[in-house]
Formats: C-alpha cells, sequence, structure tokens
C-alpha cells in the first residue's frame, strides 16, 4: 500500500470562483465580486467609482504593485463582465454536484465559505440567518455521502465593506472582525466541520495584495501590516478553535513553488535562496511560529513599521498552524543571466523556460518531481502533517459532441503528481494527510477569470462570458480518478 489507510483523496473548489448567488441569500458583496474577467493576455481589472461620479478599472497582475487611484474604492460599474457573480453555480447545483464528487469517492471536498454571507458587511454583529442555512444544507449533502468538508474560512473573499472602509487587512480591525466571523461558523458547524483553513495562499498578500487582503494600496507597508495581522488573526482563530472543539484542527494554506537556479552562478543561487525566503516567510511565521531574522533584517532596511502589539507574539508561538496546508502546480527557473535566457528563447511569463520541462497553453511547466520536492522542503522545515490541498493542470477541454470529455492530457499530469507525492511519503517518510486536486468541478480561473482554463474532472456548459446551459458533464478524468481513489493511489494506470 503505498498511502496510509487514513489518507484522504478529494478535490478543491473556491466560492468566489465557484459558488455564484453573489446577490442571493441576504450575501454582500466581497473583494472579487468588483473583478472583471480577463485572458492570457489581458489582465483581470478591479473596477472602482470616486465621489464625484468617476468611474475605471485598474488591471490586476500577480507579482507587480498594485494601487487604486486617490478617492477610488473598488465598485460594480456598469460595461463590465463580472465572473464571479454566477461562477459556475454551486449556489443552486450543490446537490447534483456533490453527488457527482462522492461517484468519484470524494473523502474530502475543500470548499471556502463567503464571509460576506455569513456577515454582509464583514463585521456584523449578528449572522445571516440565510447564509448559515445555506452551508448548513451543503455539510448536510457532505455527511449524507461520507464526505468531509475541509473549509477555507477566507479564499480572496474579504468583505468589500472592510475593504471600502478600512482599507482592507492593514488595518487591524480586521482581526477582530475575523475572529468574530470564525466564532460564529465554527460554532454554529461544530460537529459538522473539524478541519480549517484560515486564508488561501496567505503569501498572496506579497503577490496580489488586493485579492491576498483587499488592499486597495499595495504598498511594502500595508503588505507587511496585512501579513501581520493575518498571522495574529490566524493564531486567535487557532486558540479559538481548540476551545470551541477539541478535534478542530486549523491549518495553514501556502502558495508553493519550486525554484530552480539557470546556472551554477552563485548570483542565480542567491536569486533561487531569496525568491524561496519571500515565499516561505509566511509558513515560518504562520506554522513555525516565529518571525524569521531575514525578514526583520528587510523591514529594518526598509524602515517598515507593522503597528504591532508585543501580545501578537507570544499568540504567534504559542498558537501556530496545526498543519501546512499548500497548493503547488508547477516549479520556476530564476536566473541573474537574462540575456543569456532570451538568446537561447527560453524567456516566459513569470520566470526562465525550463528546457527540461513541457509548458502548457498559459506557459506553466509540467514538472513530474514537483510535489516530492514540495512536501520534503516543508517537511523538514516544519515537521508538522501536511496536505496537499491545490494541484491540477488547466487547459481548454472540447466538450464532444456524444457529451465526452477526452483530457487524458490531465490524466498524465495528475498521474505524475501523485507518483511524485507516493515517494515523498513511501522513499522519503514524509507525514502526508491527504490530496485534493484543483479543481473538483469547472469553475473560473483566479487567474485570468476565464471559464477555457478548465480544471475539473467534471465539465460545466459555460463560456467566458457567462453564456451556457451549466449542465455538468464528467471528463474520462472523472472515471480515472474514482479508480485511482478506490485503490488507495495504487492503480494509475
Amino acid at each position: 500500500m503505498s498511502f496510509k489507510n487514513s489518507f484522504t483523496w478529494g478535490g478543491a473548489t473556491a466560492a468566489n470562483q465557484y459558488e455564484g448567488g453573489y446577490d442571493e441569500g441576504g450575501k454582500g458583496l466581497n473583494a472579487v465580486d468588483v473583478l472583471t474577467n480577463g485572458s492570457a493576455t489581458e489582465p483581470r481589472k478591479v473596477t472602482w467609482k470616486k465621489p464625484n461620479g468617476e468611474t475605471g478599472a485598474t488591471p490586476l497582475v500577480w507579482g507587480k504593485e498594485f494601487k487604486l487611484p486617490e478617492g477610488a474604492i473598488p465598485a460594480i460599474v456598469d460595461g463590465y463582465y463580472y465572473p464571479s457573480h454566477q461562477g459556475t453555480d454551486f449556489y443552486h447545483h450543490y446537490k447534483e454536484d456533490i453527488k457527482l464528487m462522492a461517484e468519484m469517492g470524494f473523502d474530502i471536498f475543500r470548499l471556502s465559505m463567503n464571509w460576506s454571507r455569513i456577515l454582509p458587511n464583514g463585521d456584523d454583529k449578528l449572522p445571516n440567518e440565510e447564509g448559515l442555512a445555506f452551508y448548513d444544507k451543503v455539510f448536510d449533502e457532505c455527511g449524507k455521502y461520507g464526505i468531509e468538508p475541509l473549509v477555507t474560512l477566507s479564499h480572496y473573499e474579504t468583505p468589500l465593506s472592510l475593504i471600502t472602509r478600512f482599507g482592507g487587512w492593514k488595518d487591524r480591525h480586521l482581526i477582530d472582525a475575523f475572529v468574530h466571523y470564525s466564532d460564529i461558523v465554527m460554532n454554529h458547524y461544530k460537529g459538522k466541520v473539524r478541519y480549517w483553513l484560515t486564508f488561501n495562499e496567505i503569501n498572496a498578500m506579497d503577490m496580489a495584495p488586493y485579492m491576498g487582503g483587499g488592499l486597495i494600496d499595495g504598498s511594502e507597508e500595508n503588505r507587511a501590516r496585512g501579513a501581520h495581522n493575518q498571522f495574529v488573526a490566524s493564531a486567535k482563530v487557532v486558540k479559538l478553535a481548540h476551545q470551541i472543539d477539541p478535534n478542530n484542527r486549523v491549518g495553514q494554506m501556502l502558495a508553493y513553488s519550486a525554484f530552480y537556479p539557470y546556472t551554477c552562478d552563485p548570483k542565480d543561487q542567491l536569486k533561487v535562496m531569496k525568491a524561496k525566503q519571500e515565499m516561505l516567510f509566511f509558513s515560518d511565521v504562520q506554522t513555525g511560529g516565529r518571525y524569521p531574522d531575514y525578514r526583520l533584517k528587510q523591514y529594518e532596511r526598509d524602515g517598515i513599521e507593522l503597528n504591532d502589539k508585543a501580545e501578537d507574539y507570544d499568540l504567534i508561538a504559542k498558537y501556530p498552524a496545526d498543519f501546512l496546508s499548500f497548493s503547488c502546480y508547477t516549479s520556476n527557473v530564476l536566473t541573474t543571466h537574462g540575456a543569456d535566457a532570451k538568446a537561447s528563447g527560453n524567456v516566459t511569463a513569470g520566470g526562465v523556460k525550463n528546457p527540461y520541462l513541457k509548458s502548457n497553453a498559459w506557459g506553466w511547466a509540467t514538472d513530474p518531481d514537483v510535489l516530492r520536492i514540495a512536501l520534503n522542503d516543508l517537511w523538514d522545515r516544519y515537521h508538522k502533517p501536511l496536505w496537499v490541498v491545490e494541484n491540477g493542470l488547466g487547459s481548454a477541454d472540447t466538450l464532444e459532441k456524444d457529451g465526452s470529455v477526452h483530457d487524458d492530457y490531465r490524466i498524465n499530469y495528475l498521474r505524475s503528481q501523485i507518483k511524485s507525492m507516493c515517494d515523498a511519503v513511501t522513499i522519503d517518510g514524509v507525514d502526508l494527510m491527504g490530496y485534493t486536486t484543483w479543481s473538483a468541478i469547472d469553475l473560473v480561473s483566479n487567474g485570468t477569470g476565464e471559464m477555457k482554463k478548465r480544471y475539473g474532472f467534471v465539465y460545466v456548459d459555460r463560456d467566458d462570458r457567462g453564456h451556457g446551459s451549466l449542465k455538468r458533464y464528467p471528463k474520462d478524468s472523472f472515471y480515472w480518478y474514482k479508480k485511482v481513489i478506490a485503490s488507495n493511489g495504487d492503480d494509475l494506470d
């Protein structure tokens, strides 16, 4: 047996990409409800209004500075298309979708709760009962099939009201608001949910501060304050969760990428070291329980003030994450020899093309060893249980006339990834809790806002402008993954 009997298999989704029903059931608006569609060549945009009536849209590009014009606040503006408003309509298809997950044999379903569906303004004193009732129905449906929910409390879904009133997570008010929200849902769903994640890909605060922290001014200091406030909020929620139910486990969620140097030049090695520090800073604090010296020295050099409190650090040390979950799709190659790389034609968006790996249509390398590298890296650093909660292949799938979707490329990708996980467990002894692919069912791509960049085991009839019947069609990968789960990962043919 490659994986232990308690190993969990499933898939993952996010409310802002999947749930829909953005203005139903008393839900308030969140950060992504004002984010437009985009494409591989056109970035998504945050739309805004000014008090004088002026409107506009500011591009959101991962890895680049983000700031709205002075006086602008995020808002829905006529003339733009917002794919999150409908997603792929889990709000009205949850019974059908969970049944499909059960047919595949899911043990676990990772989903996020829409914070603004529970607290429309993010910090309301009393919860929206319709919102609570919706997730009750979802969790009860999961329970009917023996599927355990793994719930992300905030998956890029900062309530818009907290953004417009406080500027997002740079303000300490959001710590108390998040703990209040967590208190409500953890008490309400006690016995139905025991696995929780606080913030999806918490290092998005650096890479995409509007999405990760609702920051409309993503300055270095605001990003640092936003990250610190999320660390404190997470520690408080870990403490709270254990008090509410000793069976609760609260994990971190990190966006992980393996970094390879392009050459053996020490400068390339240092570039890789710096990139890893920027990524692992977030897990050093949230899972490791302390601020690393390299980040403290950076703040000192840059004159960053966190608006922190002395007790923050005691909380962070005493209540780190119980386990570390992460997303991992690909690896990246870094170099200080950009001219040489360009001369060889090896440059892609987000780094240098790896000549040993193939890339998909969106420029992401398919790396058959990346999960083994990731799992060993994180296990050796923290020695806490790990969980791969996002891993998958985006592709422009074709729905055939007979309703079939032949996605052998996805099967091949996932086969390589599961083998990589298996090596980490059986050869290296990593403690791995489970695997939830991205995604369970087709949804809107987070990075591009497209539907044609599909990840799911189930095809959803919907296009990039929101047209389509929303009918569900199992892909070839659906039946392959069912076989994988039934064999606990032993049958990958």
